[in-house]
């Protein structure tokens, strides 16, 4: 695809902080409202600055060029924010070990002095996760928090229990940088700590102006800078979680393997993320199925979390993977299929034609193999897989000789309809066209258009069981972000198969 501006939402993984430096300064002042009191407070802005290494599972193949390309919404962003940060408690568990300074002031001609020590952590809820696509930016998440602190106080000689609520808004850019052979910097810029209201209770319920301030001034300076780096620590892990949902080896059977990488930055527009990810069609022993994709563009999420694209060229790798080559081999019997009787027949009258001494009572045995490789195409709104097969008529002598009658090659036009089962796509094919043409007789036949309705039945109910057993493993879909197929709907246009969740 052609390149884009870079942006991250926590899509590349982050193994290693390498530094970090954070800086703060004033902004217009806050006013909140305490009671019957108004304190004054500066919002203190943050930068983060982590590069993180993005350290691939997997080395993309140079034969492959991406396959696969994704867009995901800003919804879906939000819920695989929410579920990693919040509902998992990973934010929750990393801000218990949160460590709070005392807070302390010596006091005055007229102020007792009072110290504040053991502030901890007793509760925190986080009523919303937010996120909003910054076009060329990354992904910006805005985290709503209300933190609920106790600590141990001592205002002149009195002891205290002191409890103190926060809410406040969390907000942090995330952005990608500089993909190199699988490597991104991931950085965390502009992590900014808004206050709303705080609240201080004593247990004895007095409360005086001068702790209010206290506390909000001491909080309002080292609080967002504590909760930034949390952020920073808990983003990292997310990224990592996130990388194993992109970078992945999936088995197809025991046909072989489709190796799912991240293959170039991500980048944001307003409406979506976009992920493009390679797609190695890997055959048991090692051998890779090449395929060259061009680039196709996605159609448009509309009211969908996620739309996952995969090109003409990836599905006929796959394709071609899962349909190994095979055969069959039976006697012409009604046993074995309908039009067995039929087929005999037919053929046994195209014999005593061209060869009065060949044997005509003898059982006929029919043997079906693929040839060559299946082509997988994307039209608007129909997909086929043309293939061709082998089928051989022949006679087996009670000396152990083969007299083949009549080689017929098959070129099939397969008409496909797809469903999604958990992460796989499902192909179901059915014939819709068949081309038969003679490639060989030991016996002289020449004219073969007699049999085509009879080998037409016979590769329906012989056949197609046969690949539909083969392509019932189906195609293993890349884990976006972990995001699930849920009631997915397929569109097919030229070159592009689109998935939509």
């Amino acid at each position: 695809m052609a390149p884009r501006s870079p942006a991250c939402g926590g899509i590349a993984a982050g193994l290693a902080v390498e530094g970090m430096r954070v800086w703060g300064g004033p902004t217009p002042a806050l006013l909140v409202g305490l009671g019957d009191s108004r304190v004054s407070l500066e919002v203190k802005m943050f930068k983060l600055f982590g590069v993180l290494f993005f350290c691939g599972l997997l080395t993309p193949s140079q034969e492959v060029l991406p396959g696969l390309s994704c867009a995901v919404s800003p919804g879906a962003m939000r819920n695989v924010l929410s579920g990693a940060i919040l509902q998992n408690g990973l934010l929750q568990q990393h801000l218990q070990s949160l460590v709070l300074p005392n807070i302390m002031d010596e006091g005055g001609l007229l102020n007792a002095p009072i110290s504040i020590t053991g502030l901890h952590l007793v509760k925190a809820q986080f009523p919303e996760l937010s996120v909003m696509l910054l076009p060329g930016i990354g992904v910006q998440m805005t985290i709503a928090a209300k933190l609920e602190l106790r600590g141990n106080g001592l205002l002149g000689l009195l002891p205290e229990i002191i409890d103190i609520i926060a809410d406040m808004s969390i907000t942090a850019n995330i952005k990608c940088t500089n993909y190199e052979s699988g490597t991104v910097q991931v950085v965390i810029e502009d992590c900014l700590c808004i206050f709303g209201a705080i609240k201080v209770k004593l247990l004895s319920g007095l409360l005086s102006l001068s702790i209010n301030d206290l506390v909000h001034n001491q909080l309002a300076g080292t609080l967002p800078g504590l909760l930034c780096s949390v952020i920073n620590v808990v983003v990292n892990l997310v990224n990592i979680q996130l990388l194993g949902t992109l970078n992945a080896v999936i088995p197809v059977g025991t046909a072989g393997t489709i190796q799912y990488q991240l293959a170039s930055l991500p980048f944001t527009s307003g409406l979506f993320l976009g992920l493009d990810l390679d797609g190695a069609v890997q055959q048991v022993g090692g051998s890779i199925i090449p395929h060259d994709s061009s680039s196709s563009a996605l159609p448009p999420l509309m009211d969908k979390l996620l739309v996952l694209g995969l090109r003409q060229s990836f599905l006929n790798a796959a394709v071609s993977l899962i349909i190994q080559k095979q055969s069959q081999t039976f006697i012409c019997m009604p046993e074995a299929f309908s039009g067995a009787k039929q087929l005999r027949e037919a053929v046994m009258t195209l014999v005593a034609a061209r060869c009065s001494s060949c044997p005509r009572t003898d059982p006929l045995s029919i043997e079906i193999a693929f040839s060559g490789n299946p082509l997988f195409l994307l039209e608007v709104k129909k997909a086929t897989i043309n293939l061709s097969v082998m089928i051989q008529l022949f006679i087996q002598r009670l000396d152990g000789s083969v007299l083949s009658l009549l080689l017929l090659k098959a070129d099939l036009g397969l008409s496909v309809r797809f469903s999604i089962t958990g992460r796989r796509l499902l192909l179901a094919p059915s014939l819709s066209s068949i081309a038969l043409s003679l490639e060989s007789s030991d016996v002289g036949i020449s004219n073969i258009s007699s049999l085509k309705p009879h080998c037409r039945t016979l590769l329906v109910e012989k056949f197609l069981p046969l690949l539909n057993g083969l392509l019932s493993v189906g195609i293993p879909l890349p884990n976006v972000l972990g995001i699930p197929f849920i009631n997915a709907d397929v569109q097919i246009s030229a070159g592009l198969l689109a998935i939509f969740v």
